[in-house]
């Protein structure tokens, strides 16, 4: 009988750990996750996007900043699979506290990659790399030959973290893999993040829960997917012959200004009437057009999105819609 696949997910509790665990479970593997104690100690808050599956996984306390710690999560999960998910990955915060950032999400990778090389060096392990590594793009659409250009602490240590994890690879013969994902989002993105706090405004708003939504640069141009897309492309690059390192991308472009557009309509609202720009929420070097080719990833992974960009927009909003009318008192 075959043995069970293992897998070992960090940053378990996020928006991409969450519907990662549930894709794994799924597919039948003994899922894994690290959490900080902080998280143990309040589940209530820091665990709300996998409570509904913790009987159904293993979680182990480690922090990225200790290496005994991952040492002793690894050699306890034994993973055939590792995704290491977990940073510190809102980029505005990245400039507001860049020393934390850079300690977290390189020297955490680090410790991470070591682990695994001398506790279970037979382990696939996945990095997750950024569409934010590319920055002040050379052209577009960008693609896996595109040089990086990073303009923000945070983009600067997932060009590290790509690095290293082809460094264990070419080095040691790791069987590690670099996802550089563009945006993607879905209800269980965290409220920092454009996307959601337009979803959630526009819903409060509807709702007489707010009037205003305080907003930076709108003509900012992504590329967005979905989360439940996403994390289909981290389990295919892990099951390929070879490692490699893929875009992964819609191919669509839209500006933070249509994403906001879309959802107020959805709520039968004009945006004007209530968006306030603030220029404290600019960048102070900003990234204006980020566009994915994930040309190779759908050649040689056989992925595509299902989800448009408009279905996204929906999702989200319907979602927040749906929370902040059962949150509202009583005949109000």
């Amino acid at each position: 009988m075959a043995e069970t696949r293992r897998a070992l997910i960090t940053g378990i509790t996020g928006q991409d750990g969450s519907y990662l665990a549930e894709f794994l479970l799924e597919k039948g593997y003994e899922v894994h996750g690290m959490v900080r104690r902080v998280a143990l100690e309040d589940p209530m808050h820091r665990m709300y996007r996998i409570r509904h599956i913790l009987d159904r996984i293993q979680l182990h306390c480690a922090s990225l900043e200790n290496f005994s710690s991952i040492f002793h999560m690894v050699e306890a999960a034994r993973p055939h699979e590792c995704y290491h998910l977990a940073a510190q990955s809102y980029v505005a915060y990245s400039f507001e506290d860049e020393f934390s950032t850079m300690s977290t999400n390189i020297q955490g990778t680090h410790h991470v990659l070591a682990a695994l090389k001398d506790c279970a060096p037979q382990c696939r392990v996945y990095f997750a790399g950024s569409s934010e590594m590319f920055g002040k793009v050379a052209y577009s659409p960008q693609d896996e030959q595109t040089p990086f250009h990073p303009r923000s602490p945070y983009g600067i240590s997932k060009v590290a973290g790509f690095h290293l994890t082809r460094n264990y690879r070419e080095a040691y013969g790791l069987f590690a893999v670099s996802g550089i994902l563009f945006n993607h989002e879905s209800p269980r993105r965290g409220f920092e993040f454009v996307t959601r706090k337009i979803s959630s405004h526009a819903a409060m708003i509807k709702l007489g829960l707010a009037k205003t939504l305080a907003l930076g640069n709108l003509d900012a141009r992504r590329d967005w997917g979905h989360s439940k897309d996403y994390v289909r492309a981290m389990w295919l690059m892990l099951q390929q012959d070879k490692p490699d390192d893929y875009v992964v991308a819609t191919g669509e472009n839209y500006s933070v200004r249509d994403f906001l557009q879309r959802a107020f309509e959805l709520v039968g609202l004009d945006y004007n009437a209530h968006v306030e720009i603030d220029p404290k929420l600019y960048r102070p070097a900003e990234v204006n057009v980020l566009l994915g080719n994930a040309a190779r990833a759908r050649r040689e992974l056989g992925w595509e999105p299902t989800i448009s960009f408009e279905q996204l927009v929906q999702e989200m909003v319907e979602s927040d819609l749906q929370h902040y009318g059962s949150t509202r008192p009583s005949g109000s």
